[in-house]
């Protein structure tokens, strides 16, 4: 009997041929741009639109910008367009950007390392005064932000600030940005080591170098040799820590893979001791590879964070080594616990050439350019020609002599700059907020100012280390996520079901070595109106529980949830 045929199998349905695009890496062979912010930056650099700006559009007005470099390119030069007045947060993600941009521009001044001269600042402040209605805000990446800026004055603004040696090249972009550094670099008794000269080559050989001007996206930078752990290396897309290695003294730790936003991740030690001369040798071939290998396929993954955790710290050595260097990297020990339980500098501390640096307190880093004037002034008068911002919205005067600590503080705390602030005016923060960015969904500036009163009145004896951070929108531009208490900016709705201003809350976040993120509790939202209650009545309960010398941070990690809301 003939065997029976076999029963056919089923047809497997024939699938379209696809090919994966893969992540935009340029080192594996994806140069074709895969949306528009790569189409733009590979159209034309960032960096030529200067040229267009000093010759087309301040001449012709702002209806004459092409919208890939209003939206695009001018931020390659420090140049963001303000949110339009009167658009309210509910409609930040609703409307198209030419309905949310208004005809004056954000200007962001570039100050690596934090480092200014009086004459500089005199500079800034002069320039608030005549072109940005008397705008200028201290952020906390070190930087000075104007508002108000028509595009006819840009060129103007740009003469001046560059005959005194500043600029606001690759303020923003996609692009190397400021370089975070030790506001006390140089002068501070218990320094570990001088990161200057690092930050000097870096500016010199990277910083408006068209090799380097089209980056994923943005690429953040912190250098310091201060036992004090003072420019938040832990969220930077490279930091360089200041270390005693056993053998060949001091350097710096790397660290790699930093960044908050939507999607925070912490940076990772790649176990390497980089000597000083090496810093910026190792900084290029970081972002070496950053460029070569960072995705460029989606906007919202484009940054060194996701590369490292994907790839982990001991390829991405190998790779720097490997590629970049062309040399081992020294194994290297980890930076000690933080020195002290506050990494601002405010107060009165001495040099290490005797003299005295005097850190100061602005309210949620919100002045103006006559105090800015008056600050380079007062500075002046008491001798002292130099002054640095700090990576925490606050200023510090160097170079003080003995005689002239107590007249200065006077000078200072005459102008209501805090030199022995509250815990609530040295801890607080905040964004720039829907008074001015084209992001934000709430107001964070005045409410800043106005919760540091309030607090500073209803709890006047609280004495504890508190860092109180508020962000207008998820992106964290003012650190929610590592605060005490961070604000994150939605909308709300209050006791009677009306859509308000208000704050989704994280609690103990922290920077340090025992860095981490926040803990939300679940559905925990308050309007702005209610907020002053809110953290009244959790800092009341973290002072009747916690127990002897314990931080805010450690507390909020073991209360129950009834005592954080």
């Amino acid at each position: 009997m003939p065997a029976t045929p076999e029963k056919p199998a089923p047809a497997t349905p024939r699938r379209k041929a696809s090919r994966h695009r893969g992540e935009g890496q340029w080192a594996v062979g994806h140069f074709t741009p895969l949306n528009g912010n790569e189409q733009f930056k590979k159209d034309d650099d960032g960096l030529n639109v200067r040229t267009r700006i000093e010759t087309i559009y301040s001449k012709r007005g702002f209806d004459s910008i092409d919208p890939n470099d209003l939206r695009g390119r001018m931020r390659w030069w420090g140049l963001y367009t303000q949110r339009k007045p009167g658009i309210d947060g509910g409609k930040t993600a609703i409307l198209e950007p030419e309905e949310l941009d208004d005809e004056y521009f954000m200007l962001r001044v570039r100050i690596d390392g934090g480092r200014l001269t009086t004459e500089q600042l005199r500079v800034i402040g002069e320039i608030s005064e005549e072109f940005a209605r008397g705008t200028a805000d201290l952020t906390d990446r070190q930087n000075v932000q104007y508002h108000w800026i028509r595009i006819e004055d840009v060129p103007e603004i740009w003469r001046r600030l560059e005959a005194v040696g500043l600029s606001t090249t690759e303020a923003c972009g996609d692009t190397p940005r400021v370089i975070l550094g030790s506001p006390v670099a140089g002068v501070a008794e218990n320094e570990i080591i001088d990161g200057s000269p690092a930050i000097d080559e870096i500016q010199r050989r990277f910083i408006g170098n068209p090799e380097f001007s089209n980056l994923p996206r943005k690429f953040k930078t912190a250098i310091s040799g201060s036992p004090q752990l003072d420019v938040a290396h832990e969220i930077n897309d490279v930091a360089f820590v200041g270390v005693h290695h056993p053998e060949h003294g001091p350097g710096f730790d790397l660290w790699v893979g930093g960044g908050l936003s939507t999607n925070p991740k912490l940076g990772v030690r790649l176990g390497a001791w980089v000597a000083l001369e090496d810093v910026p040798d190792v900084y290029g071939g970081v972002i070496g590879i950053f460029r070569d290998y960072g995705y460029r396929r989606l906007r919202n993954r484009a940054r060194l964070k996701f590369l490292v955790a994907d790839w982990g710290p001991e390829k991405f050595r190998q790779v720097l080594e490997d590629e970049y260097l062309g040399r081992r990297l020294t194994d290297g020990p980890a930076p000690e616990q933080p020195a002290g339980t506050w990494r601002d500098h405010l107060g009165v501390h001495r040099q290490k050439d005797g003299r005295f640096y005097v850190g100061f307190a602005p309210r949620v880093g919100r002045v103006d350019g006559a105090t800015l004037t008056k600050i380079a002034e007062v500075a002046e008068a008491h001798g002292s020609g130099r002054l640095r911002t700090t990576a925490e919205q606050k200023m510090i005067v160097l170079d003080v002599a003995e005689d002239q600590v107590d007249p200065l503080v006077s000078a200072l705390e005459a102008l209501d700059l805090k030199v022995n602030a509250s815990p609530f005016r040295r801890g607080t923060m905040a964004c720039t907020g829907i008074e001015f960015c084209k992001l934000a969904i709430v107001e964070t500036k005045a409410r800043g100012a106005s919760l540091i009163d309030e607090l500073e009145r209803r709890i006047p004896e609280f004495d504890e280390p508190i860092t109180i951070n508020i962000n207008g929108c998820p992106n964290a531009c003012a650190r929610i996520q590592v605060a005490d208490i961070g604000l994150k900016g939605q909308l709300v709705l209050d006791d009677d079901g009306n859509q308000v201003e208000g704050y989704q809350v994280h609690l103990g976040g922290a920077l340090g070595l025992d860095a981490g993120f926040g803990r939300k509790v679940r559905g925990l939202k308050v309007t702005a109106d209610e907020l002053p209650d809110y953290v009244e009545r959790v800092l009341k309960r973290f002072q009747a529980q916690r127990a002897d010398g314990e931080r805010f941070a450690t507390w909020t990690a073991r209360a129950d949830e009834e005592a954080l809301t």
